[in-house]
């Protein structure tokens, strides 16, 4: 096969390593059938059995992913090639003795979910997370490692942040832990670059994008990516230093992937049905978040995170943090890079401050207590149905929600002191030096920044181990921007999703704790029939019911429940949605103190205010 498509990653001479590494090797001669045969040889093994192992977790995901599942025709040969047998002590290992100090074993791996934990491979793309892809073996975690990829197709480029080497298909990792981080993208993609001066060392910020659209689209995107990276490293002040000068952003556009978005230590995995102009290039709000993660979650990194366990779940208290201020910053580097509008912006913020303001989960947990459930949330799956939508706030959104407000209070309270500030000091204490924190370490990087450790701990105390609410209204006053009810006056019976098909409304949602339905015993599964004398048999009919009532008023409501027909009084409550909007869109007169500390928090206007 031409090796004339090389990758431009950083080319690097094969190593000489001072222990054997393990060698793998894939090739995809069944890719239309979602198929790749993977060989892996481990070398100097010693004469203990070998644990051959897949994992059950992924870098950045927290909940278990049972990989093993799609692994199958497994084979394993000694050094000489002479056939050896395994056990399965567990689904997720494969046990060899008796070797001669070498082992090889091939399998097939099935592949058919490209997105930000599991792997795809079709005849247009071989998309490889890690975890889902590869065997390891217990014990060999400090091994470097070898990959030789042998593409489906001629056409097929390769971007990955393994270290590239003098031939085009081969590739190195200098353990375990890094192999594992490091998502490989083998496709026709299309590609673009630019470089970046960071404390004296030019780095390269890579762009590879698996789509169905034109060269303008990658182009539109480009622009709009280098903007926000230009914002992201005003906050931290400097570039982290990418292990081989280069970080890539690998994205797949397409109909047959799966939606998502997976941080890496030097690339990130960005995927969505929609292609860059169907989406109107709304991917690049993942993006902001993912190239965040460079600093706060791949460098800052919470102590229980580091180093990573492959073979069960992941917890960390601070989530909070490192997802939920990674999720305000999303946002708001996008808006300062001028690719949002105030009013979008504006809107953005909205939702986070009405999760936190009526979400019944903040009286069931912290912050803390919100991360420690990632688990059961993160991707993970499960048959049997939860209370979540009662008891549990996404850490993405409370942290955000915490972020925002934290941000506001030091702009407000400590004369130029801001959340970058905070972040930059965390950064510098944790980040460059890549020693991992906990939340002690967190509160006391608030107290340095502020020179006010009674502030710290009041914070701390209040909001990430406490359940307070900020007062956003407040906060939100001194930037010119008003916080209000959406449909102020309208009656409302608590958030619901109902299923109509031409029969009576299906609740599809748990109700919520103190609304209405709740109230009224209502919940998931029932089926609504009517109020007072108006039939439901269709949203218009809902909608139409629940107008013609004011907050506060009390009627009958029919249903059935488990097959039982019953009544029962429901008394309306006032619809509490609020928004986020200017006071200049209110019709309020701003002053130029507000609109000062408005463009500091999130940049000059734009010409589309």
């Amino acid at each position: 096969m031409s090796k004339s498509f090389a990758t431009t990653l950083l080319i690097l001479p094969i190593v000489v390593w001072a222990q054997s590494p393990v060698e793998y090797d894939v090739s995809f001669n069944n890719a239309v059938h979602h198929e790749a045969r993977i060989t892996v040889t481990w070398r100097d093994i010693g004469d203990a059995p070998l644990q051959m192992r897949m994992s059950r977790s992924s870098p950045g995901r927290y909940a278990i992913h049972e990989f093993a599942k799609n692994v199958y025709q497994v084979s394993v040969i000694d050094g000489q090639g002479n056939p050896l047998t395994y056990t399965r002590p567990s689904p997720y290992q494969w046990d060899v003795a008796g070797h001669d100090g070498t082992v090889t074993v091939t399998y097939t791996l099935y592949a058919d979910r490209a997105g930000g934990t599991y792997s795809g491979i079709d005849l247009t793309h071989a998309h490889l997370n890690m975890p889902a892809t590869f065997m390891w073996a217990r014990g060999f975690d400090n091994r470097p490692i070898n990959l030789t990829l042998s593409p489906a197709d001629e056409r097929w480029k390769i971007a990955t942040q393994l270290a590239a080497t003098d031939d085009a298909f081969v590739f190195s990792a200098p353990d375990l832990q890094y192999f594992m981080d490091s998502p490989i993208e083998l496709s026709n993609f299309s590609e673009r670059s630019w470089q970046l001066e960071s404390n004296g060392r030019t780095q390269t910020i890579r762009l590879v994008v698996h789509h169905d659209g034109i060269a303008e689209d990658v182009d539109t995107y480009l622009e709009k990516a280098k903007k926000v990276v230009d914002a992201q490293i005003e906050v931290f002040g400097e570039l982290p230093d990418f292990d081989y000068g280069t970080y890539t952003f690998i994205a797949d556009f397409l109909p047959y992937v799966a939606g998502d978005g997976m941080e890496h230590r030097n690339s990130t995995i960005l995927a969505n049905t929609k292609s860059l102009n169907q989406a109107d290039f709304s991917q690049l709000g993942t993006l902001s978040h993912e190239f965040f993660h460079a600093w706060n979650a791949e460098r800052i990194r919470p102590h229980r995170l580091e180093p990573f366990n492959f073979e069960q779940a992941n917890m960390s208290l601070n989530l909070w943090f490192m997802e939920g201020f990674t999720s305000y910053y999303g946002p708001l580097m996008i808006r300062r890079a001028g690719e949002s509008t105030i009013k979008e912006y504006a809107e953005t913020i909205s939702k986070p401050i009405n999760t936190v303001s009526f979400a019944p989960g903040r009286s069931f947990a912290s912050s803390l207590g919100m991360s420690i459930q990632a688990p059961f949330v993160d991707a993970a799956t499960s048959i049997d149905p939860n209370n979540f939508s009662n008891t549990f706030i996404s850490y993405y959104t409370y942290g955000a929600a915490i972020g925002l407000a934290l941000d506001l209070t030091l702009r407000e309270k400590f004369d130029g002191v801001t959340l970058d500030t905070l972040m930059q000091r965390v950064w510098q204490v944790h980040g460059r030096t890549e020693v991992p924190y906990t939340t002690d370490d967190l509160r006391n990087a608030l107290a340095h920044v502020t020179d006010n450790q009674r502030f710290a701990n009041k914070f701390f105390t209040s909001y990430i181990r406490g359940q307070d609410l900020p007062d956003y209204a407040s906060l939100l006053t001194n930037a010119g921007m008003l916080l209000r009810k959406v449909n102020d006056g309208d009656a409302s019976v608590g958030p619901v999703l109902l299923e109509f098909e031409g029969r009576a409304a299906l609740i599809e949602n748990n109700t919520i704790i103190g609304s209405p339905l709740y109230q009224a015993g209502l919940d998931r599964g029932d089926q609504i029939l009517a109020i007072d004398r108006l039939k439901i048999e269709s949203q218009e009919q809902w909608d139409d019911a629940v107008e013609r009532y004011e907050p506060f008023d009390t009627a009958t409501i029919r249903f059935i429940q488990r097959g039982i027909e019953r009544s029962t009084q429901i008394t309306f409550d006032e619809d509490n949605e609020l928004e986020v909007v200017t006071y200049e869109s209110a019709d309020m007169d701003v002053s130029d103190a507000q609109l000062a500390f408005r463009r500091s928090w999130i940049g000059e206007d734009s010409d589309e205010e």
